[in-house]
């Protein structure tokens, strides 16, 4: 949510008539307003400042006239501002995109601010949010539904398993990201200041300072960062948020559900969270993560919870100053202690020293020795956490038993939680190859001749699982995710490849199928009959109580039939193989290919849970988090407690009874529908994608091949050496790159065409209404819809000279706009989410200022396509273009 006035206040008299204007009727609450004039105030201090001369009156003049191109009494303002930005020299253009670009940011931070503070508002408020909305009222709701006893075994079976892969969405540097973070603490403390104060005059000097640094950092990487950067970077957001936030959700969740109970006696709720990871570990693609560097993840992520470990045990362990006589410890407890002193004689009369007649709190600083062992290597290492926990849950019961109940599930059951949900490994690392490069690798092999570097490596990274399941255990590694399977063959070679290269001592594997293209989902269920016939399969369901996990790809099913198909596509796929489970009696877990982006699966996880099939969730919910989404959803603490709670909650009642007949009533009711949807759907689709010439039109028409340039992540951007068809390039740089053109194209073609096939518009109103698939894709469609931008659209499919293709694009994003208008309810879209119409209108003038600079650094190199590669002025205009990809995805906030 973004008010317009982001610099300073222009004096020009028609400029404040305009502005207010602009923001006539869009109300923002006054104390995010505050927060956004402030900053703004400071941005534009620091432009006049620290810019070129004249920078902060460019500035406003593209500003105002994007605003006055939203303006019924403007109509030329549009052509006056791409005017205006056609008329800055390369280098005067380079400042404003930067200039919007840190504006971007500092309302992106004001508006996560402003959550903040409604988040915290109504943590005072019991009892207003919706059933779905937390886990103690869905909880409250599955009780009602199937009883105290049941509901209870449901939620000791929870399970929420978001794991983080490194797909290079974050358009921001690091240090950018640092700026903001450090900026958000000043926010918060001139908010905990007095008015007028030293306190708050002192936060604003120093968000001046910050700001000031945003503005100095360079914006854009100067190379790529490797697979161990990507782990570092995630490993920020563990360390400042995760670690400490997750046994927070779970009090927060058992004060609700047990009121004064909680925090004197056992919880309820289990430790349900699990962090899984690609990072470092997905290989499918990405030549520069190697076996090495997988060993070396998982060594980094151990270093970081075992640290998190030792200094919050220390922590714990320094509060409980209780004595000897009032709280006698436990033979357990005692126990622990003598075997310290056998083995630490020096440090035990220290840590005895330190702390005289209380056994409780001279156990737990011992216990953080002992985790300091671990970490470096010593006598007194854990050789697993299962011990640690043991010995956690020795000091618990010793605690109760001496009537310190609240010590005893208070800090030490926080404890018990985080390493409950950690280890000793904090994510659980998931390695990902394509099936292509295993049958390469198995043909060597059984020719055998000598074996590529390749094949080699492939093998190399089995040893390396057997090694991190051997120092960490089973959890830390095992999980081998298999891109492209389209035969039980497919899963089968990962167990012939573990056993070339370690025979009868190959590590444990949990082979997950990875079912992408719309032909792969649809034989899905009986590749996985015939996989779970096999000896290694039957092994491992022997082993963990029939449990399966099977993971669905979103981003190429879209990319491979449209958005339409691919959605309902994947809906049929989830039922069949929810039904083939349950027939067999395999405990399934679905496994969520998921982006960030509408058009790789994106949108609300907690809407999009409760529209899935009746038994595929049974309260277990497992997806990708990438890029961007990280951090949206998981860097600030308040943020990631609200998230896990929706979430979570969406997956508990997933299953109640009420929401399983809806969904399946639904989808019985609307199946007409849907086919018709379906085929009208793909054909359009098809039409555009299987177009010739289709290919190299859609590089010419976006910044596809700009985009690869960009130094966002390890990953190649594609495939091959260039793009002559649509399976050339990965689903990543297709959607981040219609998203740059604002037309987002991946995330609704097809959907207005498929809408119309069907024609009667009371019966998709009342499908809207009643069918949660439906009505999830329609609300994402109008997302994306409202971040479309029709003029500069237009704009970008000129460059193409293919008049048919932009206008079958131009039509289809019409017919689509008025269907979903239709549906939704209003004049104009998103009118049923006024917050997010409001956010999305407020920012769209701030992202067209942008976007015009993106067009004319992409008309530029179009033109210089034929000059020789590396003159100065395609280097300046390419700056320019990557300045603007980096502050339109902070301007729309999803990418790719």
């Amino acid at each position: 949510m973004t008010p317009a006035h982001s610099f300073p206040e222009p004096t020009n008299t028609e400029a404040i008539r305009v502005i207010g204007r602009f923001e006539a009727g869009r109300g923002i609450p006054e104390a995010m307003r505050s927060d956004v004039r402030m900053l703004g105030a400071l941005l534009g201090q620091v432009l006049r400042e620290a810019g070129s001369d004249g920078l902060f009156d460019d500035v406003e003049r593209l500003r105002l006239a994007t605003i006055q191109a939203y303006d019924e009494e403007t109509p030329d303002a549009f052509e006056r501002a791409a005017a205006i930005a056609e008329s800055f020299s390369v280098s005067r253009a380079d400042e404003v995109a930067r200039a919007f670009t840190c504006y971007f940011h500092l309302v992106n931070l004001a508006e996560e601010h402003q959550r903040v503070r409604v988040l915290r508002e109504r943590a005072g408020q019991p009892g207003r949010e919706d059933a779905a909305d937390t886990v103690a009222s869905a909880y409250a709701k599955l009780k009602s539904e199937v009883g105290d006893d049941e509901a209870r075994r449901r939620l000791e079976a929870l399970r929420f398993h978001p794991v983080f892969t490194a797909h290079p969405t974050e358009a921001r540097r690091r240090a950018v990201s640092s700026s903001i973070r450090r900026l958000s603490e000043l926010l918060t403390q001139h908010d905990a200041a007095s008015e007028g104060g030293a306190e708050q005059r002192r936060a604003r000097r120093r968000m001046l300072e910050e700001i000031d640094t945003l503005w100095r950092t360079a914006p854009l990487r100067a190379q790529k960062p490797t697979p161990t950067d990507e782990v570092r970077t995630v490993m920020g957001v563990f360390d400042e948020t995760l670690f400490t936030t997750v046994p927070h959700v779970y009090r927060r969740i058992d004060d609700a559900l047990r009121g004064e109970e909680s925090g004197s006696s056992a919880p309820v709720v289990p430790a349900f969270v699990r962090i899984g990871s690609w990072v470092g570990g997905d290989r499918d693609g990405n030549p520069f993560v190697t076996a090495a560097v997988t060993r070396e993840a998982s060594q980094i992520a151990s270093d970081h919870v075992l640290r998190g470990l030792e200094r919050a045990i220390e922590r714990i362990g320094r509060t409980l100053t209780l004595d000897a006589e009032g709280t006698p410890p436990s033979e357990a407890v005692s126990a622990l202690w003598e075997a310290f002193v056998a083995a630490e004689p020096d440090t035990a009369a220290e840590l005895a020293t330190r702390s005289p007649d209380e056994p409780h709190r001279r156990v737990m600083l011992a216990l953080s020795r002992r985790v300091a062992a671990t970490r470096r290597g010593g006598d007194l290492a854990y050789a697993s956490p299962e011990e640690l926990l043991a010995d956690l849950r020795a000091v618990q019961s010793s605690l109760l038993a001496a009537g310190a109940r609240r010590h005893a599930f208070g800090g030490v059951q926080h404890l018990i939680w985080q390493v409950e949900t950690y280890g000793f490994h904090l994510t659980e690392l998931e390695v990902r190859q394509h099936s292509q490069v295993h049958a390469k690798a198995l043909a060597e092999l059984d020719a055998g001749g000598p074996v590529s570097a390749q094949t080699e490596e492939v093998l190399e990274v089995f040893r390396v699982i057997a090694e991190i399941q051997r120092d960490r255990g089973l959890r830390a590694a095992g999980r081998y995710v298999v891109s492209f399977t389209q035969s039980a063959q497919d899963l089968a070679a990962v167990h012939r490849l573990a056993r070339h290269a370690m025979g009868d001592d190959a590590p444990v594997l949990d082979v997950v199928p990875l079912f992408e293209t719309f032909a792969d989902l649809q034989a899905a269920p009986g590749i996985l009959a015939e996989a779970v016939t096999f000896p290694e399969f039957q092994e491992r369901l022997a082993a963990t109580g029939n449990r399966l996990e099977v993971m669905l790809g979103y981003s190429d099913s879209s990319k491979d039939v449209g958005p339409v198909a691919a959605n309902l596509a994947l809906y049929e796929a989830q039922e069949k193989i929810a039904q083939w489970a349950k027939d067999s009696g395999i405990e399934l877990t679905l496994f969520h290919g998921r982006g960030g982006a509408l058009g790789r699966g994106g949108g609300p996880a907690n809407s999009a849970i409760l529209a899935q099939p009746p038994h595929s969730v049974d309260g277990r919910f497992k997806l990708t988090e990438q890029g961007e989404v990280i951090f949206a959803r998981y860097g600030e603490p308040a943020i990631a407690m609200r998230h896990i709670d929706q979430v979570a909650a969406a997956t508990l009642l997933a299953s109640s009874p009420s929401v399983e007949e809806r969904t399946s009533s639904a989808a019985t009711r609307y199946a007409e529908v849907a086919r018709t949807m379906d085929v009208a759907s793909r054909e359009r689709f098809f039409s555009l994608v299987k177009a010739e010439g289709f290919a190299p039109w859609f590089a010419t028409v976006t910044p596809m091949e700009e985009i690869g340039l960009l130094a966002l992540g390890s990953r190649p951007a594609r495939r091959g050496l260039s793009v002559e068809s649509l399976e050339d390039l990965r689903a990543i740089p297709w959607v981040f790159a219609w998203t740059q053109a604002r037309i987002n194209l991946a995330g609704w073609f097809g959907l207005g065409t498929a809408l119309e096939a069907v024609g009667d518009e009371d019966l998709l109103v009342e499908a809207y209404r009643e069918w949660p698939l439906l009505h999830t894709m329609i609300d994402n469609v109008a997302m994306s819809l409202a971040k479309t931008d029709e003029r500069i659209a237009r704009q970008y499919l000129a460059l193409g000279d293919r008049d048919d293709l932009a206008a079958l694009v131009l039509d289809e994003l019409a017919l689509t706009r008025r269907w979903v208008i239709r549906l939704t309810g209003g004049d104009r879209l998103l009118e049923n989410k006024p917050v997010l119409q409001r956010a999305v209108q407020l920012r769209s003038p701030y992202v067209d200022a942008l976007s015009l600079l993106q067009l004319r650094a992409l008309r530029a190199l179009r033109a210089s396509a034929g000059q020789a590669e590396g003159s100065g002025a395609d280097a300046e205009q390419q700056r320019l273009l990557l300045l603007s990809v980096s502050g339109v995805a902070a301007g729309l906030q999803n990418t790719g």
